[in-house]
């Protein structure tokens, strides 16, 4: 299936950094990347979207106009290149459902959480193929958060490649397949999401306290 990438460190380690250089947002010095066998280097977001890469912001991104529209609307927008947004919009009603009860309501009466799931849903509704997401669980309810990180695992069980930057390091090494720790934009740590949530003595080093995060998992 397709694999999913855990990107963990601490905060001003580089992760967002990197994501916004792989999708061309940032002026970085080398932004290739290679997936599944195939190279790319994109010099702005416009070429990244082409090449169905998808990035999700930490803040959800909601503007004026979007948090006055409706959940079905913000969905219509994110699918404006899709000739079919009927199909999307059902896709994403199935895997939100509290999406679909709030359909006609504003997004910007939602709750976090809601929020968060109609960000994820607009950004699916371009039929991504590489889906960047960083740090969707900040700010949300532990209960929400599982529910988040659920929806990920699902994404990727239906064929997307998932690139994750999550502030809980344990639970984006636990959903990854593979997982890079970074340490001022240097990769210190290569290997399955499995083989690091067993080195103890790392997640401490060069993720703080680990205790401390395995209990919130």
């Amino acid at each position: 299936r397709y694999q999913s990438l855990g990107i963990a460190g601490l905060v001003g380690a580089g992760r967002t950094e990197t994501l916004r250089a792989l999708f061309g947002a940032d002026d970085a010095d080398e932004k290739h990347v290679k997936i599944e066998g195939k190279e790319y280097t994109f010099n702005n977001p416009s070429e990244a979207i082409a090449a169905g890469f998808v990035y999700m912001t930490e803040n959800r991104k909601f503007d004026g106009a979007a948090l006055g529209l409706s959940v079905e609307e913000n969905l219509l927008m994110g699918g404006y290149l899709v000739k079919d947004r009927s199909a999307g919009i059902a896709r994403s009603f199935a895997m939100f459902p509290r999406l679909e009860e709030r359909r006609h309501q504003r997004a910007g009466t939602l709750s976090g959480g809601e929020q968060q799931m109609l960000a994820i849903a607009r950004g699916l509704m371009s039929d991504p193929k590489r889906l960047l997401l960083d740090e969707p669980s900040l700010g949300l309810a532990p209960l929400i958060v599982n529910d988040v990180i659920n929806i990920i695992q699902q994404i990727n069980k239906e064929g997307i490649t998932v690139l994750l930057v999550e502030q809980n390091a344990r639970k984006a090494l636990k959903i990854a397949d593979h997982a890079c720790v970074i340490q001022q934009g240097r990769i210190v740590r290569y290997g399955t999401g499995a083989e690091i949530l067993q080195e103890e003595n790392f997640l401490s080093s060069y993720l703080g306290n680990s205790k401390q995060t395995k209990q919130e998992d």
